[in-house]
């Protein structure tokens, strides 16, 4: 069930990226709600915010390995369970898996959605910001965590 979160948010990720590009040029904005939420086109060549700019090969290696830790930790039979701590993992698996597929094809992130208040971002960032909230929430709720031990 947990992969199958990943690849459902990947496949949003990717597909609203596709859509995006086909209608927009880049820096267009479209508004939805306007001065509040727009459709705008950015490559972002950084990470989050654009800061370190072009530094593609570091996000690449960074996100490989964050991929690759989370996987085996998901492969785990601790893990295999659907819990808030393993949904969190999956939307933060699938989130750096979506940046990651573009910054390999791209060698920039696509992103999209712009609330004039906040940088353009995606999905895929989405995804790793609510599977960060999960994750705080689980770790700081888990009664293992706190003791170190089961009540």
């Amino acid at each position: 069930m947990i992969f199958i979160i990943a690849l459902s948010v990947i496949i949003l990720d990717q597909f609203t990226k596709l859509l995006v590009t086909r209608e927009l040029l880049l820096s267009q904005s479209i508004p939805l709600m306007k001065g509040v939420f727009h459709l705008t086109l950015v490559h972002n060549r950084g990470a989050a915010f654009g800061i370190l700019k072009n530094q593609t090969p570091l996000f690449i290696l960074v996100s490989i390995i964050a991929v690759i830790l989370i996987y085996f930790a998901l492969r785990g039979k601790q893990y295999k369970k659907l819990s808030v701590y393993n949904i969190s993992l999956a939307f933060i698996l699938s989130g750096a898996l979506g940046n990651l597929i573009d910054r390999l094809r791209f060698g920039y992130v696509i992103d999209f959605l712009d609330f004039r208040v906040w940088p353009v971002f995606n999905v895929a960032d989405s995804a790793i910001t609510i599977g960060a909230i999960l994750l705080g929430y689980s770790v700081l709720t888990n009664k293992e965590t706190k003791t170190g031990k089961a009540r």
